[in-house]
């Protein structure tokens, strides 16, 4: 049992709650540890922190739950920080998903324009978590689930000397949406994912101990004509029995890119402004539990429901305690465990996590074929990162101008102007100009 102080920013998110809850869930893990939850919204910091207080009463760990609006307070001395925070909260990421669109250019939260803004909105405050961490926790480490994960962590890692994780359950998530689409049973799938962050594809894929692609083909073959069978999934099915290999997710937004646009542009809303009308729900609900005596939430009315966060606390866990546990990080490509990407940059892969650190696995290079979008992807999420960290305007310009969703200079300079002065309360000058 590992005691520490864990300092989680951003933790009066709508996932705030859910994190506590499963954090807490994992406290014999933490015996005698101390939380400081930190946010710069201080009436949701305090539902949050009321709801995890009386938890850990009711369920006798121990556990200490605090909070504060002051970041360099909730910092010093501390042993790790969780960090999951989303600057200029969903009405940024709405802009980040609608302007685009305009452009004729897929909106999305981590994927095209709209994570590299996210990123650099993300990173702005970065500059400002590391300062502190040197001023009052010099060996703190990172624990990041502050998206887009990836540029957070190349530019943390490119150019600071902090120690940074960052955590996606996408390794462990995306297969099973090919699985499910195909009709197997997930427990006899053996699934090995790599690439960068959301980006990652199929290196090992066995079912039963055999190939799984015969299987796949003929999923593909019986079902691919079936009206029960979501548009997404059949995406998902299609693109694995073709490219040879399982895909994560976000592939539908370079793979099937007409078709998805098409139906971002003929829809109401965007994604966040659905997630801006649940909103309230949301809280109506922590607000409530924060008056039980014992909260019970409901992950039903829970923002990403109650167990969130968990692979981080799982990291987290494995590093403090030493127990040599299998699981997917972010962290940079050094020594060159993942072929064909260079050792500074930061891809996503499958690692042992013990007391030495987080330490990757034998990666199989990504098949030829899914290759070549991987390795552009990790180029455009360099130069994102450097602009994010130390850029200007042209600096912006020319990253975007490399990410495979935007087609053309112009497009990248008209959606860079029109994006960067939307969110010009979260830039730094230089950004701007």
């Amino acid at each position: 049992m590992a005691a520490i102080k864990l300092v989680y920013i951003g933790g009066g998110s709508s996932r705030g709650a859910g994190t506590m809850a499963s954090f807490l869930a994992h406290a014999k893990d933490f015996a005698g540890s101390e939380v400081v939850i930190q946010d710069v919204n201080p009436d949701r910091l305090h539902a949050v922190e009321t709801i995890a207080t009386k938890i850990a009463r009711a369920q006798d760990l121990d556990i200490t739950v605090t909070s504060t609006t002051d970041r360099r307070a909730a910092l010093t001395d501390a042993d790790a920080v969780l960090s999951s925070f989303r600057p200029g909260d969903f009405a940024a990421r709405a802009l980040d998903e609608r302007i685009p669109l305009k452009h004729g250019v897929i909106g999305q939260e981590t994927q095209g324009p709209g994570g590299f803004f996210m990123a650099l909105r993300s990173i702005h405050i970065y500059e400002d978590i590391v300062r502190d961490l040197d001023a009052v926790a010099p060996n703190a480490i990172l624990f990041n689930y502050t998206n887009p994960v990836n540029i957070v962590s190349q530019a943390v890692t490119k150019f600071t000397d902090r120690t940074i994780w960052s955590m996606c359950e996408g390794p462990i998530v995306f297969p099973k949406t090919v699985l499910r689409a195909a009709g197997l049973d997930e427990d006899k799938a053996e699934i090995v994912m790599a690439g960068v962050n959301h980006n990652v594809w199929s290196t090992e894929h066995t079912y039963d101990g055999q190939d799984l692609m015969p299987l796949l083909d003929a999923a593909w073959e019986a079902r691919k004509d079936d009206p029960t069978l979501s548009v997404h999934a059949k995406r998902m099915l299609h693109l694995a029995v073709t490219m040879r290999s399982v895909p994560a997710d976000y592939f539908q937004y370079y793979y099937f890119r007409e078709e998805v646009l098409r139906e971002l542009q003929g829809a109401r809303t965007t994604r966040a402004e659905d997630l801006l009308a649940a909103l309230p729900g949301y809280w109506e609900h922590y607000e409530e539990q924060s008056r039980a005596e014992v909260p019970d939430l409901d992950p039903a009315r829970s923002r990403g429901g109650i167990h969130e966060l968990e692979l981080a606390i799982d990291v987290m866990s494995a590093y403090y305690n030493d127990t040599g546990a299998r699981l997917p990080v972010n962290l940079p490509n050094v020594g060159g465990a993942l072929p064909g990407f260079d050792e500074d940059v930061v891809v996503e892969m499958w690692c042992t996590v013990d007391a030495q650190g987080v330490r990757p696995l034998p990666q199989k290079p990504l098949p030829h074929a899914v290759r070549g979008l991987v390795q552009q992807l990790a180029e455009y999420q360099y130069l994102a990162a450097e602009a994010a960290w130390k850029g200007t305007r042209a600096d912006g310009i020319r990253a975007l101008a490399a990410n495979p969703m935007v087609p053309t200079i112009a497009v990248a300079e008209e959606l860079y102007d029109e994006m960067a002065y939307a969110h010009r309360a979260y830039l730094p000058e230089r950004l701007l100009k």
